[in-house]
């Protein structure tokens, strides 16, 4: 099977890495370095199946193992590592769930909203929105289809950017492990083509 894009012009695919054990758990992880659970890493070998024999110009993966993990197991064993992918740098709620942290404050907390005296981010989200379009301009730049390796947060945001909404809008785009989703064009206008599909 060879991947047929959505768009109508060129295409961008974004993956997210495959499961973890906090990803499983739920924890919010940026740069905690953990590996991909068996199941992720068979999540990974079934996006390359699925990826297999398209000819992408540029492979792009996030500094985290486990990004770079599943870009291997996927068949795309050496990426261009932009340090711009990296996760969302939670600063205190690394490796904590929104359940505990909300249980913790006394009311519900969201990533996306923290303010103090809540455990707040090292990054706000428009933080994370310029890494987005710093991303963007490069794929722009580089030309041809690309395939990005990277993270739940990180990656709703920038298909957000992708088609001009703020970057806080990505909370609206829920995102699985192990997933393709798809941006592209539709008459020349930044589109997104595919989300969230398990394969």
């Amino acid at each position: 099977m060879v991947y047929r894009p959505a768009s109508q012009g060129r295409c961008v695919v974004l993956v997210r890495h495959g499961e973890t054990e906090w990803s499983r758990a739920a924890r919010h992880t940026s740069v905690t370095d953990v590996e991909l659970t068996d199941a992720g890493r068979e999540q990974a070998r079934r996006i390359g199946a699925e990826l297999v024999g398209h000819p992408f110009a540029h492979v792009f993966s996030s500094p985290r193992r486990r990004a770079r993990e599943t870009a291997a197991l996927a068949g795309f064993a050496a990426p261009t590592v932009l340090p711009e992918l990296a996760e969302w740098d939670y600063g205190p709620a690394e490796g904590l769930t929104t359940r505990e942290i909300s249980e913790r404050v006394g009311h519900p907390w969201r990533v996306w909203t923290a303010r103090p005296p809540d455990p707040v981010p090292a990054e706000d989200v428009a933080d994370v929105g310029r890494r987005a379009d710093a991303v963007i301009a490069r794929l722009h730049e580089a030309g041809g289809d690309a395939v990005v390796f990277a993270h739940a947060h990180l990656l709703r945001i920038l298909a957000a950017r992708w088609i001009g909404v703020p970057p806080g809008d990505g909370a609206l785009l829920a995102l699985s492990t192990g997933t393709i989703s798809e941006l592209g064009y539709e008459h020349d206008a930044p589109v997104l083509c595919r989300w969230n599909l398990e394969v």
